[in-house]
């Protein structure tokens, strides 16, 4: 028997943990499915499968392919695949305290990085062969220069990992460049792959004094919003998915605790939360629902909320 999770005081909204955890059974991929086993049931036996789960979507190139962004649905290597792998492999280092796997899984990413890299190591998000196969609006006919998303991003994931090669130096250094103009930082998605580069950056005292600068300029970007409102743009939440987050100090105590009430609300009846945007197909829109329903499950449990 399904049991809801009742919200603090003050709330109105409860989560039922049972019914999201049948959604993401039913709906998400493998990938997720042994996911939510390693995040919200702590079961490190599950780490070989993700891994297996996220070897599939290997290329020979040492690139991602094969839909693992479910907005695109091509077969070949994209830099936007490589983040959302090195997305996986970092939270999973993080949690198992064990960065080995994801390294070994990671060879010869850094070779096929610096095989689409521009302009001195910059990467773009996707590559014009996107445009052969269906993929969401947004990302048009793959028309893309090299900037901070992803390039910041991918390189603060691999220092984080620990893992060394050439790449990410002459990524660094493009980063840098890119900083030192006072536009750089535009939106929010830019601004998140930057802060985790500042975070792995070895020159602490230059890193702090952008992450500071970057923090306090938040509430100025495009598609960020402080508090919850209609249509699409990143939250607190996602800047700072657990409380202990070192991006958790840019916003203030009453915007993360409307955001956590508005996202356990947002639960749907069928146990799985909606999404924002529009994938290119119906099984995109599962795939993605799948993701984003164990994405809120984590924010929720990690803030005590289910």
């Amino acid at each position: 028997m399904s049991s809801p999770t009742s919200a603090p005081a003050g709330t109105s909204a409860t989560v039922d943990v049972d019914r999201a955890r049948a959604f993401v059974g039913s709906e998400g991929r493998i990938l997720e499915r042994r996911l939510a086993q390693v995040h919200l049931d702590a079961d490190r036996s599950a780490v070989p499968a993700v891994l297996a789960a996220l070897r599939a979507h290997r290329n020979p190139d040492g690139g991602f392919g094969h839909a693992l962004e479910p907005d695109a649905r091509t077969p070949d290597s994209q830099p936007l695949f490589v983040d959302f792998a090195l997305d996986v492999l970092d939270d999973l280092a993080a949690a198992t305290g064990d960065p080995g796997p994801a390294r070994e899984l990671l060879a010869g990413t850094g070779d096929y990085l610096a095989t689409v890299a521009t302009d001195g190591g910059g990467v773009p998000i996707v590559l014009p062969t996107i445009a052969s196969h269906a993929r969401a609006e947004h990302w048009g006919t793959g028309e893309f220069p090299a900037g901070l998303n992803p390039t910041a991003a991918l390189a603060g994931r691999f220092r984080a990992l620990g893992i060394d090669h050439p790449w990410v130096e002459e990524a660094a250094a493009f980063c840098w460049r890119q900083l030192e103009s006072p536009d750089a930082v535009t939106d929010a998605h830019t601004a998140l792959c930057v802060l985790r580069f500042l975070e792995t950056d070895p020159d602490r005292g230059r890193a702090e004094r952008a992450y500071d600068a970057l923090g306090a300029r938040l509430g100025e970007l495009a598609l960020f919003q402080l508090w919850p409102g209609s249509g699409y743009g990143l939250t607190p939440l996602q800047f700072a998915p657990h409380p202990d987050s070192p991006r958790r100090r840019f916003f203030p105590d009453d915007a993360v605790e409307a955001h956590l009430d508005a996202l356990a609300a947002a639960q749907q009846a069928d146990g799985g939360w909606p999404i924002s945007w529009e994938p290119p197909g119906e099984t995109a829109t599962r795939e993605w629902r799948g993701i984003v329903t164990l994405g809120a499950l984590r924010v929720l449990r990690a803030y005590h909320r289910g």
